[in-house]
């Protein structure tokens, strides 16, 4: 599956100057990790976030929003952003906030070795 370079690049720019953010390839698109967990990506067209079971449900009752159900399954704590939803860079960085929220909360995890891995701060 190809996904979005241009928001790809965005989502880089929304990221600038924060340290150890790590771009890698993941479910066909790309990914953001935050100490060491997934915490957005683009797969396709749409934003994918990780918000989180406490924000799950509030997450998917915005406009655009969806469960993340690649597998035909939804995963819990996954959404997918449609780009409707992410016209200006004020917009798509609200909407990284509530993935980069969830993940701080989570204890840091040590990545693992990998070759597709690229540290982008």
């Amino acid at each position: 599956m190809a996904y979005d370079l241009v928001l790809a690049e965005r989502i880089r720019q929304s990221f600038a100057g924060t340290a150890g953010i790590v771009e890698k390839r993941m479910f066909g698109g790309l990914c953001y990790m935050v100490k060491g967990h997934m915490c957005c990506g683009v797969a396709g067209r749409d934003l994918v976030l990780r918000v989180g079971a406490a924000k799950y449900g509030e997450v998917l009752r915005m406009p655009h929003a969806r469960p993340m159900d690649f597998t035909g399954r939804p995963l819990k704590g996954f959404v997918y952003v449609s780009p409707k939803a992410l016209a200006t860079a004020r917009a798509l960085k609200k909407w990284i906030a509530f993935a980069v929220s969830n993940v701080e909360s989570l204890p840091n995890r040590t990545p693992k070795r990998s070759k597709r891995r690229r540290k982008i701060v």
